[in-house]
């Protein structure tokens, strides 16, 4: 297959005339710098594909439902509701719907933080059967997923499950490493479009022996995520049950690493954010989520200073548009700093793209031996014409996606159909008619 970009946007550098070529899983083979020939794809302006470095893809069922007030804690009682409702049947189905609007956004690739492993009881479902619900909801939309199966073992620090937590528990890190082993071999032969990393809830979901535990046994080439200081509650539980901060317990115990991604990383002091940095882990942050959340503004400059890499993510999915997520890390940064430039156009497309396949355990878009995805956008929309090429992370949005190439393929999108195919999943969700919303 081969692919020619007429202006390609690499790392915020401008190119002329780029023809990819790749082989039938879509693996960049070589590139040159050449005239269109006639039997390629081609393309007008184009960048590597975002990667959605972090998402929880049933949180989109709360989208227009829990905005209006409360707290990080009051939404996550309606989220658990929500987790309760769900099966493999219905799970497939709003999750195809999330993908594909992922997929209509830019988004190429997508690291699902997934821990709706059981039924509501806790009892096992058989063969992985919301796990591969996940797996073929991504293959019918077309997406890159990397499943990033959650260890979940408690509801606080010292407090066992709720009962509305039970489906997401294994028992011990012993269990759900066995279980994650199993799922690796049935998920084998769905390469190179879904692959398995892994995840750690938090601190305050997995006891700090085991989170060693997994430290130690699970693969050191698989990627690993965590929720890292999201909110100050969870920080002072962890000081006030560890005597150390979050961070501080998870370099205690070896899970520092540049395999590591620290969602959020919202709450840091100085010597986490040195910790972090020393270890050279990825910090995926969640601009829209955070703000809706009233998380807070991570410390994205300092912790790039110190050696970490950032990434950025949807998160609950109430906003899906990598670049509104790049503009919001921007912003933040100058909310937070009262200065305006503080992290550069070019850089905010490396974080798009580079910095979420490399925190997924990915290598490079359209770069020779990565995956050939790209995102073409319209520089001719009411709110992009006249920008400057390199500067449309700071002007785009998702709707000026044109095309969306995954492993050398164009991915067919039909917004109309996906908006009624999530309109139809939700309110069969929640037992509602989907005339009545929307």
């Amino acid at each position: 297959m081969r692919v020619w970009v007429d202006r390609l946007i690499r790392d915020g550098v401008l190119e002329r005339g780029v023809l990819f070529e790749a082989d039938d899983a879509g693996t960049v083979l070589s590139e040159t710098t050449t005239e269109a020939p006639a039997d390629a794809l081609r393309l007008d302006l184009a960048a590597p594909g975002f990667a959605n470095a972090h998402s929880h893809a049933f949180h989109r069922a709360l989208r227009g439902r829990t905005h209006e007030s409360g707290s990080f804690w009051t939404w996550r009682e309606l989220m658990y509701r929500a987790a309760g409702r769900l099966d493999p049947g219905n799970y497939r189905e709003l999750a195809t719907g999330v993908f594909a609007e992922m997929v209509a956004s830019g988004w190429t690739a997508v690291g699902e933080f997934h821990y709706v492993h059981h039924r509501p009881d806790g009892t096992p479902y058989e063969n992985h059967a919301m796990e591969l619900a996940l797996a073929d909801a991504a293959t019918d939309a077309g997406i890159r997923l990397v499943l990033l199966d959650t260890c979940y073992l408690t509801g606080g620090i010292g407090t066992p499950l709720s009962p509305e937590q039970a489906r997401f528990g294994d028992g011990d890190a012993a269990s759900w490493l066995r279980r994650w082993h199993a799922l690796r071999d049935a998920l084998a032969d769905r390469a190179p479009l879904v692959t398995l990393g892994a995840a750690v809830h938090s601190v305050r979901a997995v006891p700090r022996e085991e989170i060693a535990r997994i430290a130690r046994e699970l693969p050191a080439d698989v990627p690993l995520h965590i929720h890292l200081s999201e909110q100050p509650a969870e920080n002072e539980a962890c000081v006030a049950a560890y005597g150390r901060t979050p961070t501080e317990l998870l370099a205690a115990k070896g899970l520092l690493a540049p395999r590591l991604s620290a969602v959020h990383a919202t709450h840091l002091t100085e010597n986490d954010i040195r910790l972090l940095g020393d270890a050279g882990v990825h910090a995926v942050f969640c601009p829209t989520t955070e703000a809706d959340l009233g998380d807070g503004i991570g410390p994205a400059t300092e912790l790039t200073v110190a050696g970490a890499k950032l990434a950025v993510g949807s998160d609950q999915n109430a906003v899906v548009d990598p670049l509104l997520e790049l503009r919001g890390l921007e912003a933040g940064e100058r909310l937070r700093s009262l200065q305006r430039g503080r992290i550069a156009p070019a850089t905010l497309w490396s974080i798009g793209s580079a910095g979420g396949y490399s925190s997924l355990g990915l290598a490079p878009a359209a770069r020779v031996g990565g995956p050939l995805d790209l995102v073409e956008l319209d520089t001719m929309s009411l709110r992009t014409s006249g920008s400057r090429a390199e500067q449309l992370p700071l002007t785009a949005t998702a709707s000026d996606v044109r095309r969306v190439i995954i492993g050398g393929h164009p991915i067919p999108i039909d917004a109309h159909a996906t908006a009624a195919r999530l309109a139809r999943s939700i309110s069969s969700l929640f037992g509602e008619d989907a005339r009545t919303h929307g």
